[in-house]
């Protein structure tokens, strides 16, 4: 008796989002203005949603 059954296997994909977003800061210098910047986004202020997405990736992590 013959079947064509493949065997399926299990693979793992990696789903990888890029959100972007500008932000405007006031600083004297940009060592200051990054530190701004992260404290801003740290503290929630910024908040980047779906529609700040600006690219999607699809890696295969792992299979077996």
């Amino acid at each position: 008796m013959k079947t064509d059954k493949k065997l399926k296997r299990v693979f793992q994909i990696e789903i990888v989002e890029t959100l972007s977003s500008i932000v405007e800061v006031n600083a004297e210098n940009e060592q200051e203005a990054l530190l701004k910047a992260q404290d801003t986004y740290r503290n929630e202020e910024v908040v980047l949603y779906a529609y700040d997405c600006i690219d999607t990736k699809f890696n295969i992590f792992k299979y077996d």
